[in-house]
């Protein structure tokens, strides 16, 4: 006997998402911002609906796999233990994957950055019937999507559907998740956009947050506020494209040189700490590493650094935190240096990155972000202006930091 549980799902979901809760078309798509309970309704969904179903299974996406851990796989924990119904749910780390016990069903976690997990696919226990691909806009290649949606196929019992769902924010207007499935009307496409003020959950400091961006930074508000498309016009850099090199391969080259950078930032912004690898001779930049979070604090960028093994590199931070300089070096950061600005020193730097073919690595998913959306400044009337908008340039400042060894070298050759 299974012991009986009573929760209100009501209570528990909140409101804004019944549609999206209940609707069994092929396609399920929500771009939404920050705090739109997008992420947490959608797990909830799924352990809810796998009970429902005893011969579902679903498979989770994400572009890069170990991204997965403090994401997906904790959300659906979470949403496991919010329905109170732990006791029935057994989550191992080793496979990635979580079991509901009375049945054997599986929900099953897989990254884009190894195709071969992805699209071979088998369950013990009844069918693969449902997907999530959680953080969408990050997957650029839409072929990358069609072979997932393809691997979700085959006859269904009776009373059982197939179901893709993406999640995501919606950074760019340019992204083919807009021509896929929001220019479209179709039957079997469900495509909606969520924010903030669905959520009756967050607290009044998360609304501070959300008024303040409002107020200081409408363009940002209206893609992680309101959950609208950014505008791709006047973008800064068009000399990028995500690759997936070998940096093995890189380094071999003769006459290449690494770059590391540090821009500094907390409640609002994020530390952003890109890692590259420089062929001057050449032009090209490959970035294959990155650090891209809020709320650290000193001694804990320090450890995310050592943690990737980049504390005896090179490290050109923002001169505005030299106290936070001093601090790193004090932890262990022991050659890292303050960035050497001057006058025009943002637009000489820019100036400089735009002569390089820039490669950023499919697992560096922030830089693909920034340099996405960082554009140049309108003023009043609408109209560009030359001055880059102050946002969506946290790794690309640390990455202008880190090239200014590299450039002093080449204006004196």
């Amino acid at each position: 006997m299974i012991n009986q549980v009573r929760v209100s799902l009501k209570e528990i979901v909140g409101g804004g998402y019944k549609t999206y809760w209940n609707y069994k078309g092929r396609y399920r798509v929500v771009k939404g911002g920050r705090g739109s309970k997008k992420s947490t309704t959608t797990a909830l969904n799924i352990v809810n609906r796998m009970m429902e179903y005893p011969l579902a299974n679903t498979l989770v996406v994400r572009k890069v796999f170990k991204d997965h851990k403090d994401s997906t796989y904790a959300q659906l924990k979470w949403a496991i233990k919010r329905l109170k119904v732990e006791h029935l749910w057994e989550a191992k780390l080793s496979p990635l994957e979580i079991t509901y016990k009375p049945t054997g069903q599986k929900i099953l976690f897989r990254g884009l950055d190894d195709p071969m997990s992805v699209t071979s696919i088998t369950v013990d226990v009844g069918f693969l019937c449902w997907a999530w691909f959680e953080e969408a806009y990050q997957i650029m290649n839409e072929d990358d999507f069609d072979k997932v949606d393809m691997s979700i196929r085959g006859e269904l019992p009776s009373g059982y559907f197939k179901q893709i769902t993406l999640t995501f924010n919606p950074w760019n207007e340019k992204h083919w998740l807009k021509r896929r499935f929001f220019d479209v009307q179709q039957k079997n496409i469900l495509a909606m956009t969520t924010n903030y003020l669905c959520n009756e959950f967050l607290g009044a400091d998360d609304r501070e947050l959300f008024e303040w961006m409002k107020k200081h930074n409408p363009r940002r508000y209206k893609i992680e506020g309101l959950g609208e498309w950014g505008i791709a016009e006047g973008a800064i850099f068009t000399n990028w494209r995500e690759f997936a090199f070998d940096k093995s391969e890189i380094i071999k080259r003769p006459g290449v040189k690494s770059a590391f950078g540090l821009d500094f930032g907390f409640t609002v912004d994020p530390t952003a700490f890109p890692a590259s690898v420089v062929d001057p001779k050449n032009r090209e930049i490959f970035i294959f590493d990155e650090i891209y979070e809020k709320g650290l604090l000193n001694n804990e960028i320090a450890d995310a650094i050592k943690n990737k093994g980049y504390q005896k590199e090179i490290i050109i931070a923002d001169a505005a935190e030299p106290k936070s300089i001093v601090e790193l070096r004090k932890y262990g950061i022991r050659k890292i240096k303050a960035a050497e600005k001057g006058p025009d020193s943002v637009k000489a730097g820019i100036q400089f990155l735009q002569q390089f073919s820039i490669y950023i690595h499919p697992s560096c998913t922030n830089a693909s972000m920034e340099f996405s959306n960082y554009v140049w400044e309108r003023n009043k009337e609408g109209q560009m202006i030359n001055k880059p908008a102050d946002e969506y340039n946290h790794l690309i400042d640390a990455l202008r930091y880190s090239m200014e060894p590299i450039r002093k070298r080449m204006r004196v050759r």
